[in-house]
C-alpha cells in the first residue's frame, strides 16, 4: 500500500532529529497509513508560548507549509495548539491543514462533557475556545511553565498533575491538553492515571484528524 506524504511543523527550533521527528513518529505510530515528513520553523528556540512568539512564528509557519506542499504533500499538520498560520495556510493552499488545537478541542466537544483546558499560556488558544463554547468548564496553567522546555523538566509533570487535579475540581470531566509538548512527555496517560477522567492528547488528535480527511 502506498503510504500518504504528511508535512508536520514543529514551532520549537530544535537541532535534536529524535525531538524533530517525535510527533511524527507518535502519528505514524497511531496511523501507519502515514509517512510523515517534520520540519521546524527557525529561530524559536522556546517554541510559541504567548502573543508575541506566536506573532513572529506565524509568516515562518505559512512559508514552511507552502513549501511543503510544493514538494508534495497531500496534508500539513501545524503541530501546536495555538494553530499559528493554520487559517492563513488554509485559505492559500490546496492542500488541508490541520491545527492541534482545532483537532483536540473538536475530539472534546463530541462528548458534550465539560472541558477542562491544561495549557502553557494565559488564555486558551482561540480556535480552542471558539470550538469548545460553553463546553468551556476551566482551564489553568501549570505552575511554573512558561515554555515547552519547562515541560521537560523532573517538576514539570508534577506541576501537570497538580493542575489536572485542579481542573477536575472546577468541574471538568474531561481535560484537553493546549500543548504539544505535552505530548511530548506522554502526559495525557499520566493524567487520566492521576485525575480518573479522560484526556485528550493533541498530537493523536491532529492525527486522527489527519486519518479522517485523507482517508
Amino acid at each position: 500500500m502506498t503510504k500518504q506524504r504528511i508535512g508536520l511543523i514543529r514551532v520549537l527550533t530544535t537541532s535534536d532529529e529524535k525531538l524533530l521527528n517525535l510527533h511524527g513518529e507518535l502519528v505514524m505510530k497511531y496511523f501507519p497509513c502515514f509517512e510523515v515528513v517534520s520540519r521546524c520553523i527557525p529561530d524559536q528556540p522556546e517554541g510559541i508560548h504567548d502573543a508575541e512568539t506566536e506573532r513572529i512564528a506565524v509568516p515562518k509557519v505559512l512559508a514552511l507549509a507552502q513549501e511543503m506542499e510544493r514538494e508534495g504533500m497531500e496534508a500539513v499538520i501545524v503541530s501546536c495548539a495555538g494553530d499559528p498560520a493554520v487559517e492563513e495556510a488554509s485559505r492559500s493552499l490546496r492542500i488541508p491543514v490541520i491545527g492541534a488545537g482545532r483537532a483536540a478541542a473538536s475530539a472534546a466537544l463530541v462528548t458534550g462533557l465539560p472541558v477542562g483546558v491544561l495549557g502553557i499560556t494565559k488564555v486558551v488558544p482561540e480556535a480552542m475556545s471558539r470550538i469548545l463554547g460553553k463546553n468551556l468548564a476551566a482551564d489553568a496553567v501549570p505552575e511554573g511553565v512558561e515554555s515547552t522546555l519547562d515541560l521537560m523538566k523532573p517538576e514539570g509533570m508534577q506541576a501537570l498533575v497538580a493542575a489536572g487535579r485542579f481542573l477536575a475540581g472546577r468541574g471538568a470531566r474531561m481535560l484537553v491538553l493546549a500543548c504539544t509538548g505535552m505530548s511530548t512527555i506522554g502526559a495525557a496517560g499520566i493524567l487520566r492515571e492521576k485525575t480518573g477522567i479522560p484526556v485528550i492528547d493533541p498530537v493523536r488528535a491532529q492525527a486522527a484528524a489527519a486519518w479522517t480527511v485523507l482517508g
